[in-house]
């Protein structure tokens, strides 16, 4: 017994000797130590030795275990403070090195463009309404004059979730749920997201909107120009002009096409203007009649105006991108060049 507890002890010496690392140290203890480890076989045959050697025996197997293990703690420590000494080496920091250099962000084009236009119509006295993304048939095309055959209820062209619901097309809707809710005096902006099946280089399936709406006594077109003057001189910049060209929406009567004087060429004619003089920005109109009738509005004291903006429109104009999606790319080339 004597010299088979002398074999475990000098192969266990040996075998932790051998060991590179904390994890075959832990194989070696199982492997001597462990439940099904040799020592703890010889401890398990104890029962078979004489009652007279037990003793003796028993010490032998207790003065063994007590020597490996001294070895296998030792061992251990050492290992731990290598690991302790690389750690504090990987993690070590040169103080005296130039420090890392960090690029400042800025707000995303749109988000810019959607900020100025609410902080002009806000000095104007607009009150800004958020209205919600889903919408009804009814906020989104029926209380707003669509007629049942209009195209832009085909499915085409929006993007129905049932009968009933819809991913709205317009923030206009959001322009009968304040006529609802508020008697005029009304002035309010409604930016937002809106959502239509169209996609090419000027269009996008989701892009960003802001409606406006005046109601109030007298409102009328010339109320609406000098509103779009100042708006676009804010923009475009002094001595932009704006003109309007007749047009159809069924939620105004008259409406019109707004176009801006090219504040790239003066009105003279280049690439952007496409040698008109002129751009297209907006649509707008004198809100209609059975619109305002709809919502509770006595038409016979009350007018009122409405026009719509695309957000990504004039960033386009504004920054000078020729293709939507650059919007939407995430791309810092060009994203980093517009900080206003």
């Amino acid at each position: 017994m004597k010299e088979k507890l002398q074999q475990i002890k000098e192969k266990a010496i040996a075998a932790i000797e051998a060991t590179d690392g904390l994890e075959k140290l832990n194989d070696v203890r199982m492997a001597v130590l462990g439940k099904t480890g040799e020592l703890t076989a010889v401890l398990k045959g104890m029962k078979d030795v004489a009652p007279e050697d037990r003793p003796k025996v028993g010490q032998l197997v207790n003065e063994t275990r007590e020597a490996i293990e001294a070895l296998l703690e030792e061992k251990k420590v050492k290992f731990e403070e290598e690991a302790l000494k690389k750690r504090y080496e990987s993690e070590k920091i040169d103080v005296t090195m130039p420090s890392s250099k960090h690029t400042h962000g800025n707000l995303h084009p749109i988000t810019q463009v959607k900020n100025q236009l609410t902080d002009i119509f806000g000095s104007m006295g607009f009150e800004v309404y958020e209205g919600t993304e889903i919408e009804t048939d009814y906020y989104n095309f029926t209380a707003l004059n669509t007629p049942q055959d209009h195209p832009a209820r085909d499915m085409q062209d929006t993007f129905y979730l049932s009968p009933e619901f819809l991913l709205r097309t317009q923030t206009s809707a959001g322009q009968i749920h304040v006529m609802e809710n508020q008697k005029p005096p009304i002035k309010i902006i409604s930016p937002g997201k809106v959502f239509r099946s169209d996609d090419d280089a000027t269009h996008s399936p989701m892009f960003s909107q802001m409606e406006g709406l005046v109601v109030d006594k007298g409102i009328t077109l010339c109320d609406l120009k000098g509103m779009l003057d100042e708006f676009v001189q804010e923009v475009f910049g002094k001595g932009t002009t704006t003109r309007l060209r007749p047009s159809y929406f069924p939620f105004t009567e008259p409406s019109v096409e707004v176009d801006v004087s090219c504040f790239q060429c003066g009105g003279k004619g280049c690439k952007l203007c496409k040698g008109t003089g002129w751009i297209e920005v907006l649509g707008a109109g004198v809100v209609n009649k059975k619109v305002l009738e709809g919502c509770g509005i006595d038409t016979d004291i009350y007018s009122g105006f409405a026009f719509g903006i695309g957000v990504e429109r004039i960033a386009m104009l504004k920054y000078g991108i020729n293709n939507i999606k650059l919007l939407f790319e995430s791309d810092m080339r060009v994203l980093k060049q517009i900080d206003d």
